[in-house]
């Protein structure tokens, strides 16, 4: 499997622990608590496989990144949480970041 498609792997699953992390409600609830903590674990493997051809600063920041952007909509949509135009803003600069180096960058591994 190449190097982005691990990457997409753990995206994936960093999105989807993070949201039964809210669903958790602080670990009171523990279905979703130890979905979350099961789900970190695949999505730090799927990184770590990922780091072996993707240098580790452009991997992480593509990790991070769209991961925060796809919580960020998922709390819009699925939470109900509203963001204000400095937030909107943030998240902006943040997609473009990742698509600078994801179209522009030759940093090899």
């Amino acid at each position: 499997m190449s190097g982005y498609a691990w990457l997409a792997g753990a995206i994936a699953t960093e999105i989807v622990s993070t949201s039964l992390l809210k669903l958790s409600d602080g670990f009171s609830r523990p279905l979703p608590g130890f979905g979350a903590i099961a789900l970190v674990a695949a999505s730090f493997y799927c990184l770590s496989q990922a780091q072996k051809t993707i240098p580790l600063g452009v991997g992480y920041a593509i990790w991070s990144g769209v991961g925060i952007l796809a919580i960020t909509a998922i709390g819009w949509i699925g939470f109900r949480q509203r963001l204000d135009v400095p937030a909107m803003l943030g998240m902006g600069l943040i997609l473009a970041g990742v698509l600078i180096i994801r179209l522009f960058s030759r940093a090899e591994a």
